[in-house]
């Protein structure tokens, strides 16, 4: 079975790194990309053609807000999943539910929630 091909989008390396070990470990994905901000996320979106991507919200430059806002308007069919830290950003969560993004997982990360969200996408 091909694995899915995941980009990540996380101004935090620590974080993408150990989401990119859940994933990686589980058999089942591959990362092909990590952008820092939304406007990397958007370029490389584009160019590596993802199955899914792992938005953080609150990153520097452009958040993932934009960031969802954008990739969907290029390619309504994107599956987008937001990762945010769940304290004091549900409103965000909710907005970006509505721009299109299809879940939402919540750091700290539990390894067995992450790989089922990505699986049934």
């Amino acid at each position: 079975m091909d694995k899915k091909k995941v980009l990540l989008v996380d101004d935090s390396i620590v974080f993408a790194r150990l989401l990119q070990k859940i994933l990686e470990d589980s058999g089942l994905f591959e990362i092909i990309g990590h952008a820092v901000n939304g406007i990397e996320g958007i370029k490389l979106y584009t160019t590596l053609k993802p199955d899914i991507v792992c938005m953080d919200l609150i990153m520097p430059e452009m958040d993932g807000l934009q960031a969802i806002r954008t990739i969907i308007s290029l390619d309504k069919n994107a599956k987008i999943v937001v990762v945010s830290s769940a304290a004091g950003v549900e409103s965000k969560v909710a907005e970006a539910m509505k721009f299109g993004a299809r879940n939402a997982i919540s750091k700290p990360l539990d390894p067995e929630k992450v790989i089922e969200i990505l699986n049934n996408l």
